[in-house]
C-alpha cells in the first residue's frame, strides 16, 4: 500500500492538482512494472528489457520492428539500401528529425552514436562486437557521407537483415544528440550525465528517474512525428503483483506490466480491463549438461524429449507466460518450421533408456529459479521422470544462484528461460542456444547456451554461420528449415516446452498500448473519456 500511495501522491505532483478519484489524469500514463534490474539512462549501460522499455520512448533508432509482424520500419531513416555484396547498408534520414534539444540529427550523430558504444565497451557493445565491429575500426565502419545520409559498413560477411535488426533495439540502436552530450561530458564521452539525463529525438524526454522508485517522461515538443497525446508517463516500480492489481481496480495506474498470473486471471473478470498476452522472445526450456555422463548419451536425451508433458505444463501453468513450443526458433522469425510433434510418451522413454544402458533410470538433479511458472514446470517435469525411473531432485534458487551454476558448467538438468529470439531471425535463437565455437572449460562463452551446456556439434556450427551469410532468400531460408531437422536428429542439449509471451493488463479506456518491451512505446496511446 505504501509504493501505491507514493504513486497517486506523484501522480498528484504530475498534475499539479488533484485526479479525479479512481481515474488517472486525461493526458498523462501511469503505468507500473518491476524496475530492479534498471540501473542507469546511459543507452550504452542499460540491460534487460525494462530498460529498453523506457528507452525506447527516450531515443530513436534508424528503424524499428513494426510491434505487430516483426518487419523492419522507417524511424529516423526513410529509406535504407543494401549493397549488392551485402556488405553495408545505406541509409537516408529524415531531413526533418530534430532532437528534443531542437539540435538537427544528423549522420555524424549517428556515426558517433555507434562508435561511442563500442569506445565505451560496456553491456551494449556486445551485440556489435559478435559481429566483429571494434572501436578501432569505427571510421571506416560508421561513415557519415553527408548531413543526412549515413553509411554502415560490414566489418565480415554477415546477414545485413540481423544486423539492422539489432540496430532496431535501445541500447544498441540509439541515436544520440552529440553536441548535447559533449556538453557534459568530461573524459566519459557523457557516461556519468547520461545515466540521470537523456539526449535523445524520441516522442518523450527523460524528466525525472529514481531507482527502483520511478521513472518520469515528458512529451517531447520537438519531436519530428505528431506530439503524444500524454504529456507526461509516470512508470512506477511496483515489484508486487497484488499492488498492481489493486491499483489496476481502483483506477490509480493506467497499465500493470508485471503481473502474476492469479491477479491476471481476476483482473480477466473485469469488465473496466483489458488483459493481453503476445508473442515476446526466447523459450522455457529443458536443458541438460553433457558434462553427465548420462546426458551425454543422445539416447537419454531423446528419452527427455518424451518425459515433458507439453501439453499439461502450458495448459495448467503457463497461460500469461508461455505457448507451447518444441523447436528451438520462435516463431515470429522467418523460416521457422512448426513443431515435430512431441508428446509425453513414458514408454517410448523406457525404452531408450533401456537401450543407452539404464533400464531401471538414474539418480539426477533439476536446478530452477524459485519463481512459480519455473518451479511449477520443473515439478511437472520432475513427476514424469520419476515414470521412468529417473529420481530428480529439485535445487532452488535466485537467478544468481541457478544461471550462475549453468554458466559454470555445474549442473545436470535446469528448467530455464532464454535463447534470443529478440530479433525475428533463426540466427538469433541457434546462436544463443545451439552454437558453440569453442568448447573449452577456460573458453568462457556464457553468451552461448550450448557452451553452458558443453554441447558442441561442428556441423550445426557450420550450417549456422553459412545459413547466415546465405545472399538468396529461398535458399537462406531452406538452409535454416534444414538446420531445424537436424536439430531433432541430432538431439541437441535444450529442448524448449513453451515460447515466451508477454502479458499485460490495462484500462479498457486506454488505447495504443504496446505489450511487448522490446518493441514497446507509448507514442500511440490515447485515453478514450
Amino acid at each position: 500500500m505504501r509504493h501505491l500511495l507514493a504513486s497517486a501522491a506523484v501522480a498528484v505532483l504530475m498534475a499539479g492538482t488533484a485526479p479525479a478519484l479512481a481515474e488517472t489524469p486525461d493526458d498523462q500514463l501511469i503505468v507500473a512494472f518491476n524496475m530492479n534490474n534498471v540501473l542507469t539512462m546511459d543507452p550504452a549501460a542499460i540491460t534487460g528489457g525494462e530498460a529498453v522499455q523506457i528507452l525506447n520512448n527516450i531515443y530513436d533508432s534508424l528503424i524499428s520492428l513494426d510491434p505487430e509482424d516483426k518487419t523492419l520500419i522507417p524511424r529516423l531513416a526513410e529509406s535504407w539500401e543494401i549493397s549488392d555484396d551485402n556488405r553495408s547498408v545505406t541509409f537516408h534520414l529524415r531531413p526533418d528529425a530534430t532532437f528534443a534539444s531542437g539540435n538537427p540529427v544528423t549522420a555524424e550523430d549517428v556515426a558517433w552514436s555507434f562508435e561511442r558504444n563500442l569506445e565505451l565497451n560496456l553491456a551494449q557493445s556486445s551485440g556489435l562486437k559478435s559481429r566483429g565491429f571494434t572501436a578501432e575500426a569505427a571510421d571506416e565502419l560508421f561513415v557519415a557521407e553527408d548531413e543526412h545520409t549515413f553509411v554502415l559498413n560490414l566489418p565480415q560477411a554477415d546477414d545485413p537483415k540481423l544486423i539492422l535488426m539489432y540496430l532496431s533495439q535501445a541500447g544498441v540502436g540509439s541515436v544520440l544528440d552529440r553536441a548535447l552530450v559533449e556538453e557534459h561530458a568530461g573524459d566519459d564521452m557523457g557516461q556519468a550525465w547520461l545515466t540521470n539525463n537523456s539526449a535523445g529525438s524520441g516522442a518523450f524526454t527523460l524528466n525525472q528517474w529514481r531507482a527502483n522508485e520511478y521513472v518520469i517522461l515528458t512529451a517531447n515538443q520537438n519531436y519530428w512525428e505528431d506530439v503524444p497525446e500524454m504529456s507526461r508517463v509516470l512508470m512506477r516500480h511496483l515489484p508486487e503483483s497484488q499492488t498492481q492489481r489493486l491499483g489496476l481496480e481502483q483506477g490509480d495506474i493506467d497499465v500493470g506490466f508485471t503481473l502474476a498470473a492469479p491477479d491476471l486471471k481476476a483482473l480477466e473478470q473485469n469488465e473496466d480491463i483489458t488483459v493481453t498476452t503476445v508473442p515476446s522472445s526466447g523459450f522455457y526450456y529443458l536443458a541438460a549438461s553433457m558434462e553427465n555422463e548420462q546426458f551425454a548419451d543422445p539416447k537419454v536425451r531423446e528419452a527427455l524429449r518424451y518425459l515433458i508433458d507439453y501439453d499439461g505444463i502450458n495448459t495448467a501453468i503457463m497461460p500469461y507466460f508461455g505457448v507451447e513450443r518444441q523447436r528451438p526458433v520462435n516463431t515470429s522469425a522467418f523460416a521457422a518450421l512448426d513443431d515435430p510433434g512431441y508428446a509425453l510418451d513414458v514408454e517410448k522413454a523406457k525404452a531408450l533408456l533401456a537401450e543407452a544402458g539404464y533400464p531401471d533410470g538414474f539418480d539426477t538433479t533439476i536446478r530452477v529459479i524459485s519463481t512459480q511458472q519455473f518451479l511449477d514446470s520443473a515439478t511437472a517435469i520432475q513427476g514424469t521422470l520419476a515414470q521412468a525411473g529417473i529420481d530428480a531432485e529439485i535445487i532452488t534458487g535466485d537467478g544468481g544462484q541457478i544461471y550462475g551454476a549453468m554458466r559454470d558448467r555445474n549442473f545436470d538438468l535446469l528448467v530455464g528461460r532464454g535463447g534470443g529470439g529478440q530479433q525475428p531471425h533463426p540466427d538469433s535463437n541457434l546462436r544463443a542456444l545451439i552454437y558453440n565455437p569453442d568448447n573449452a572449460k577456460d573458453a568462457g562463452l556464457t553468451n552461448y547456451q550450448g557452451w553452458r551446456t558443453s554441447y558442441q556439434d561442428e556441423e550445426l556450427n557450420a550450417k549456422i554461420e553459412a545459413a547466415l551469410v546465405e545472399r538468396d532468400a529461398d535458399t537462406q531460408a531452406a538452409m535454416y528449415e534444414e538446420i531445424q531437422q537436424m536439430i531433432d536428429d541430432k538431439v541437441t542439449s535444450i529442448q524448449p516446452f513453451s515460447e515466451r509471451v508477454v502479458t499485460a493488463a490495462y484500462q479498457d479506456d486506454v488505447s495504443g498500448i504496446v505489450i511487448d518491451p522490446w518493441v514497446s512505446r507509448f507514442e500511440d496511446v490515447t485515453k478514450d473519456r
